[in-house]
């Protein structure tokens, strides 16, 4: 799977190119600058593109602006946005048009290096990548009407899961339970959350999420 890298920190994204690197990913290019990243993706037409949503020149949005351009202009690459900070704001608007072969993670995830490989794997391959704590926060919102809080604790631990680009399997791997008592739960949250469900993994994110926008 072939990456491109752009993070205006040298020392964080040498780190980051050499965690890829160990997990088997072909890091064809690095960029320090929205311009540059751009560039990069042209050139190399990665699978997957990782971005800072902080880069110069005034370390706000670029990052983002960037990863929509790419989503925008080349929809075939996979963008995995890496942020500092909880900013569940930038996250739905990078989710405004859909959950395939996006993902969001605060960069403290970096550190496990095999929850980060999988998460840059489950983005190239067109799936969804939502940092547990921005997750966590989107389903802890309340609309007026309230049919989240028809969900039990259980069916929000799954919920949050799900949203996280986790499959049934891995759902039941994290919570310790079989995987038919997880296809339950997911019935059961489809069937009070009024979503029709979906096989592909990627696709109830994308249910999930455009109902909590909603």
């Amino acid at each position: 799977m072939r990456v491109v890298i752009a993070e205006d920190s040298v020392l964080l994204r040498e780190g980051v190119v050499r965690i890829l690197a160990e997990a088997g990913f072909d890091v064809v290019g690095q960029a320090g600058t929205g311009d540059e990243l751009m560039l990069k993706v042209r050139s190399y037409s990665p699978d997957v593109a990782i971005v800072d949503i902080r880069m110069p020149p005034t370390h706000t949005d670029e990052g983002l602006r960037a990863a929509q351009e790419i989503r925008e202009k080349h929809p075939g690459v996979g963008v995995l946005v890496l942020s500092q900070y909880i900013e569940p704001a930038y996250a739905m608007e990078l989710l405004a048009e859909s959950a395939e072969g996006v993902g969001y993670l605060l960069k403290d995830r970096i550190s496990d290096m095999d929850e980060f490989a999988d998460a840059v794997r489950r983005v190239g391959d067109g799936g969804s990548a939502l940092d547990p704590t921005i997750v966590s926060q989107l389903v802890g919102r309340r609309r007026r009407d309230a049919p989240l809080d028809e969900l039990t604790a259980r069916e929000r631990e799954v919920l949050g899961l799900m949203a996280e680009g986790r499959s049934n399997q891995g759902i039941a791997e994290r919570l310790v339970v079989t995987e038919r008592a997880v296809e339950k739960h997911v019935t059961s949250i489809f069937s009070k959350l009024r979503l029709p469900p979906a096989t592909a993994d990627h696709r109830r994110v994308l249910a999930v999420l455009a109902y909590l926008r909603g």
